[in-house]
């Protein structure tokens, strides 16, 4: 499972659900979401690296020197011309359109006052491949960095982050070049950082948790303490300002010198639509796909609506008395049909 477009701790923030025994059926509701939008608009919204194959002369015919992609194009790294003759075209001779429109673009055309042109060997089939990068777009936001785990091994399948808050499960990363999926995140013991406070009580209103200097613990990050889950609301000094019994653990007296963990050790996918795999020093920039606002709303929306659905038997009704839930389609058609108005890309038959 890859290329979500909403995390899993954000959908379940959304319908209040605590715990981990869900989070397998979390996760494929969610990839299920991902599917039915990118079928819905014809687009994906997390970018790949592929080689796309394009015949020359195309089918419909409509033009000696333009090439109509079947796909968003967001950049070209190789364009080449003649088949297996692989004949390149400079970047120079070519022009990505529309260029008053694109980002993402949806066709080629050869710049007329070049001596380029498209054209073909032995077949029409195949005669033309443009590598690049695929998607309606690659906006990201920053995610911290690498704290470690990735700086001497390419095959690493785990890795600590400086910032778990920034960071969600199922969020596709871009480290340098190469993108990673996070598939799960764990906790770890934060270094020599202890909590620093012998009066941590199982009370609900002491939120007020002590650890020792220097612990780079941020606001927006889950901690555990023994057993017990915190969410960092705010952070002053070494004091921490905690919700208690977060997601559902149990709360619970902590000792004095308790080793504090945090959820910042990520399990990851490497290579990712398209990518290669490589080492990556620590504090080693990480951003993570953005896709737009609207495309993850409409993701939680359907993930939400087939797990109650489900519950429901689809009879559209969850529960009874004053707990019943409708799950009627009425508002998620009104975000469907506003994405698909939105998004939707016409298939164009380029062959």
């Amino acid at each position: 499972m890859s290329n979500w477009y909403c995390g899993r701790n954000a959908l379940k923030r959304a319908v209040g659900i605590d715990g981990a025994d869900r989070n397998s059926v979390i996760d494929a509701l969610i990839e299920a979401a991902s599917r039915e939008i990118d079928g819905l608009t014809n687009r994906r919204f997390i970018p790949k690296t592929a080689t796309r194959y394009y015949n020359w002369p195309q089918r419909n015919g409509r033009s000696v020197y333009a090439i109509y992609l079947d796909e968003d194009l967001l950049s070209v790294s190789a364009l080449t011309k003649e088949g297996d003759d692989v004949t390149a075209i400079a970047a120079a001779d070519y022009f990505l359109e529309p260029v008053n429109l694109g980002p993402p673009y949806s066709r080629i055309e050869i710049d007329l006052a070049s001596t380029s042109f498209f054209s073909a060997s032995d077949t029409h089939q195949r005669q033309i491949r443009v590598t690049g990068s695929w998607g309606y777009g690659n906006a990201t936001k920053a995610a911290g960095t690498v704290a470690s785990g990735l700086a001497s091994d390419a095959a690493a399948t785990s890795m600590v982050c400086s910032n778990a808050s920034l960071i969600d499960v199922g969020d596709t990363l871009l480290i340098q070049s190469e993108q990673v999926f996070v598939s799960e995140r764990e906790f770890a013991a934060l270094a020599a950082i202890l909590i620093n406070d012998a009066s941590v009580t199982a009370a609900m209103n002491d939120t007020a948790i002590t650890v020792d200097a220097s612990h780079g613990i941020l606001a927006g990050e889950t901690i555990k303490l023994d057993s017990e889950m915190m969410y960092v609301s705010s952070v002053s000094g070494n004091v921490l300002t905690v919700i208690r019994a977060y997601d559902g653990t149990v709360l619970a007296a902590h000792a004095d010198d308790t080793a504090v963990n945090i959820n910042r050790t990520l399990t990851i996918v490497r290579a990712e639509n398209g990518t290669t795999a490589a080492v990556h020093a620590n504090a080693t920039a990480v951003t993570k796909y953005a896709p737009p606002l609207d495309i993850s709303e409409l993701c939680k929306a359907l993930a939400i609506h087939d797990g109650k659905a489900e519950q429901g038997g689809w009879m559209g009704v969850v529960g009874s008395g004053e707990g019943a839930v409708n799950v009627s389609q009425g508002s998620l058609n009104r975000l469907r049909d506003g994405v698909q108005k939105r998004y939707q890309r016409h298939l164009i038959g380029a062959v």
